[in-house]
């Protein structure tokens, strides 16, 4: 069975695409204020603008992460609300109409703090949120801000 590269998706096309417009658009601001508030409505904006079921656990994940570990700024990461400390992202929200997958996703990077042995969760399948998901997300959020 012979595979060929066909390239990337539309979907990561659009995403490295709007990756890019993020970084440019970070570049041009004034201030680190400014930065920060501007990062914030953009972040916003985007979830306002996801299909209601993502946007009700971006809202959600939104609330918790700024509730829980006030450290981390706001800001789009590949056109989806993302979380960083020191320039860093921590964490991400990516909602399942991005690339049209089964589920939403709640991620971490590298930054995080969440290192449990040899080997631990990175990512979660988010379906919906209930008050036992809101705690676990709150925690591992806390943990991976340090």
């Amino acid at each position: 069975m012979s595979t060929t590269y066909e390239g990337f998706t539309a979907e990561e096309k659009a995403a490295m695409k709007e990756h890019a417009q993020d970084m440019k658009k970070s570049a041009r601001r004034a201030s680190a204020a400014d930065k920060a508030a501007e990062a914030e409505q953009d972040v916003v904006a985007k979830i306002a603008e996801m299909p209601d079921e993502d946007r009700v656990l971006a809202e959600r994940v939104h609330a918790i992460v700024k509730a829980n570990a006030p450290a981390l700024a706001s800001k789009l990461w590949y056109g989806q609300p993302a979380y960083a400390l020191d320039g860093k992202i921590v964490c991400f929200f990516q909602a399942k109409a991005k690339f049209k997958t089964r589920y939403a996703t709640l991620g971490f990077n590298e930054a995080a703090q969440l290192d449990d042995g040899a080997m631990w969760p990175t990512a979660f399948a988010l379906t919906k949120m209930t008050a036992a998901v809101e705690k676990r997300i709150a925690a591992l959020v806390k943990q991976a801000a340090g």
